[in-house]
């Protein structure tokens, strides 16, 4: 079992499972899927990953086709296509299966298994169009998705937050994930925290992460990534300079 921090998703993703089984877990939907299943996976998300083979036969496989937005911008000037009303639904969306997109995904594979032969960039365009096509073409509605280029509107910054704390990523990366300048992230996040992004990051973190030892019976070292800190002695470092005793001391006491 993979388990893949992936924090910030750009770009549309367009993924085919072949084999093995996938979870998209952002704060709002948990998805999985197994062979043969597809997923549109919307821009601008934090999510994390979840990659399992299911037996130790099977590989695991998919094929991930990044859908672009300069790409996208293209495709929506040549075939007129206008977003008439904003998208409101699911950002993550398992895509019925049918025959025109099982034959793409097979026409795709050739070029993934050969990576050394050179394949143009002319001729990558052209399957991505294909694969955007024959994606509209089984849900229609997926347009106002697709090809929405408006900028990331100013979103409720508390909740924001106490959803997607744990991701471990740049303060100027969460400023763009909720519609700011770095600047006015600061500001309005020192409104409402009362403290700067940075610091507040690490309290609630370390809040946590006591919370799951002491009430959750969890192993520190199972934890730290999941709650976004980049190795093991920098947690523990942080939870005994705020708490007195290093976490691994904290989960003895709680047993």
């Amino acid at each position: 079992m993979r388990k893949e921090k992936v924090g910030f998703l750009r770009h549309h993703t367009l993924v085919l499972q072949v084999s093995g089984h996938f979870t998209l877990e952002t704060s709002t939907q948990k998805i999985s899927m197994g062979k043969g299943e597809m997923l549109l996976i919307g821009k601008n998300q934090l999510g994390t990953l979840t990659k399992r083979p299911l037996s130790n036969e099977e590989h695991y496989e998919t094929v991930v086709i990044s859908l672009q937005e300069d790409l996208l911008r293209k495709i929506a000037l040549e075939e007129q296509i206008e977003v008439r009303q904003k998208y409101t639904g699911p950002l993550n969306i398992l895509i019925p299966s049918n025959d025109f997109l099982k034959g793409y995904f097979q026409s795709v594979i050739p070029y993934i298994r050969n990576p050394a032969e050179a394949i143009t960039t002319d001729i990558g365009i052209l399957k991505v169009k294909e694969g955007v096509k024959l994606l509209l073409h089984a849900m229609p509605q997926l347009s106002n998705l697709l090809f929405d280029f408006s900028e990331p509107h100013k979103i409720d910054l508390e909740e924001f937050m106490l959803d997607n704390f744990h991701y471990n990523l740049p303060i100027e990366k969460f400023a763009g994930l909720t519609g700011r300048s770095l600047a006015g992230f600061k500001r309005d996040f020192q409104k409402t925290f009362g403290m700067a992004p940075r610091h507040w990051l690490l309290e609630k973190r370390l809040t946590e992460a006591r919370n799951l030892i002491e009430n959750k019976n969890k192993k520190p070292s199972a934890i730290y990534l999941d709650l976004g800190f980049e190795s093991l002695s920098h947690f523990s470092h942080s939870f005994k300079k705020k708490f007195g005793k290093a976490p691994t001391e904290w989960a003895n006491r709680a047993n």
